[in-house]
């Protein structure tokens, strides 16, 4: 039995389960552990974005989470009378996939711990608690008791706290969360047997009792129903309260098969540091957020996806140990920026004196009548995207037509040299891409600068337009491993035009950490290259 970890991660959540996937996908002898014995089935996340999606496809577990989703699902806002203020149906797939798609946490929870079954160098450990933990300057040592009451002591040179919104490693680390809890309490109810032809998510502003309603995948819908002053949680929980609830929204409760209720506390809170020592908060440890943006896990996601390729690198000995001080410097300003968008949407639900809730009304029909207005909701440009202007990147320059550095790099098909169509990550592979459109990315380096590139072990592309023609093939590269790949669908040509720049180097996680023209490119290279191995 293995008592030393390259990394543990303590939850195995979908948060959890997925720093080990990735982490397992990068090679690194990890150990997660779960005081549960089981995946929890009570009502939890029912929304996985694009970004996520994305991660999953790192991961190679895309298409086991997607086998039991509802892919680009729309989201509306209803007033009392049931009219539509808001029709949210985003019709683009930047980064390859759609934005909301909604799925059964369970079941995608039962495909993340699947897939960690491909790894030996990943252990599993569920239905043990971590009791405690002691950092010093080599590493970590977690307390872990089982079921059966055994303990045992294991030592980890770095630890991953994804054990929700109560993080007992948090409490421990002394970190507090900034914010705020909200006075009023929500009832989820998740019913089997669908009796609802509603294919959409919809929030229904009604001052007598704001509630949201969800199709979810298999014949699965969601309530969620505000709760006034004086209505006692657990009373609304029985079967006749709950009953009551539905019968405004379904002809006959009776045929209305009821799997799960539970009353929900909301938080608009932040963990005031995401890292202390060799511990890293990721997930509910480090924020917490109402769910009207469908964003508490998919936020979590986008920790560890930020997260995991960091350590990897740390611990494998090639990169320095401060380049995980970069995880709170780019991952909380985007927790902070979605829990005030989360917070924004429930007050936008919520209101019940029906003279705010008609001015609410009247403001969202009129601002929709503003044909760049209807553009930016339609297509949900409302939601904040990650821009880590600082960090592991070289930043742009003042004035740059169109900031790129920092923000995630686009995801369209294109074509391998043998015919095949692929999504662009599946050729990038899963560490560090340098990519040139139309042009060798690493010509005119010197013998000195292609060898600090090479540390961070790129996978090297060159892109060129679709139906190029064999010489554009057949050019020489200065890596002899350079893949050439056509741009399909001609959608990397805008990209790259619309920046004015050829040349880009994407981080792991798909975020693009310096741009530039091939000429200028050098410089951008070796100075990430030094600073991910510290040399500078």
């Amino acid at each position: 039995m293995n008592d030393h970890y390259s990394v543990a991660i303590v939850g195995a959540g979908p948060v959890g389960a997925t720093a080990a996937n990735l982490l397992g996908a990068y090679g690194i002898n990890t150990l997660i552990v779960d005081r549960e014995p089981d995946i929890v089935d009570y009502p939890r996340a029912a929304g996985v974005d694009d970004e996520s999606l994305r991660t999953f496809q790192t991961a190679g577990l895309v298409a086991d989470i997607l086998r039991g989703a509802i892919q680009n699902v729309p989201l509306k806002f209803f007033d009392a009378a049931g009219n539509c203020l808001a029709d949210i149906r985003p019709t683009t797939c930047d980064y390859g996939w759609y934005k909301r798609n909604i799925f059964m946490q369970p079941i995608a929870e039962a495909a993340l711990r699947r897939g960690l079954k491909r790894f030996s160098h990943v252990r599993t450990m569920l239905g043990t608690e971590m009791r405690h933990l002691v950092q010093d300057k080599d590493g970590v040592t977690l307390h872990l008791v089982d079921e059966q009451g055994k303990q045992q002591e294991v030592r980890a040179d770095y630890v991953i706290a994804a054990d929700g919104g109560r993080s007992p490693i948090r409490t421990l680390l002394g970190i507090p969360l900034e914010g705020a809890t909200h006075s009023r309490k929500w009832v989820v109810i998740d019913c089997a047997n669908d009796p609802l032809d509603a294919p959409y998510t919809a929030l229904h502003c009604d001052p007598r009792r704001p509630y949201v309603c969800a199709h979810l995948p298999d014949d699965h819908r969601r309530w969620e129903f505000m709760l006034f002053p004086g209505e006692d949680a657990e009373e609304m929980l029985t079967p006749d309260r709950v009953n009551d609830l539905l019968r405004h929204h379904v002809r006959d409760p009776s045929v209305v098969n009821v799997i799960r209720a539970r009353v929900y506390t909301h938080h608009s809170r932040i963990a005031t540091r995401f890292v202390e020592g060799r511990v890293a908060l990721a997930g509910d440890a480090a924020h917490l957020m109402p769910p009207w943006a469908g964003q508490g896990m998919n936020t979590g996601i986008r920790d560890v996806t930020n997260l995991c390729w960091k350590l990897a690198a740390i611990v494998s000995g090639e990169a320095d140990p401060s380049l995980l001080d970069t995880y709170t410097q780019e991952r909380r300003p985007h927790a902070q920026a979605i829990i005030d968008l989360s917070t924004t949407l429930g007050r936008i639900l919520s209101p019940t004196r029906p003279s705010v809730a008609r001015a609410r009304d009247w403001f969202l029909r009129a601002a929709s009548l503003a044909p760049a207005v209807k553009k930016w909701t339609l297509e949900m440009r409302f939601k904040p995207i990650p821009h880590y202007r600082t960090g592991f990147v070289v930043p742009e320059s003042p004035g740059t037509r169109v900031p790129s550095v920092g923000r995630m790099m686009t995801q369209p098909m294109v074509e391998t040299s043998d015919g095949i169509h692929l999504k662009f990550d599946d050729v990038l592979g899963p560490w560090f891409a340098v990519i040139g459109f139309e042009c060798d990315p690493l010509a005119g380096l010197t013998s000195t600068e292609l060898a600090a590139v090479r540390r961070l072990r790129p996978q090297v592309i060159k892109v060129v337009e679709s139906r190029a023609g064999e010489r554009h093939h057949r050019q020489p590269c200065a890596a002899k491993e350079t893949l050439v790949v056509e741009d399909v669908h001609n959608e990397l040509r805008t990209w790259f035009q619309a920046r004015g720049r050829n040349a880009v180097l994407v981080r792991p996680d798909r975020y693009v950490a310096a741009m530039s023209t091939v000429d200028d490119f050098a410089p951008a290279l070796t100075r990430l290259a030094d600073r991910f191995t510290g040399k500078s």
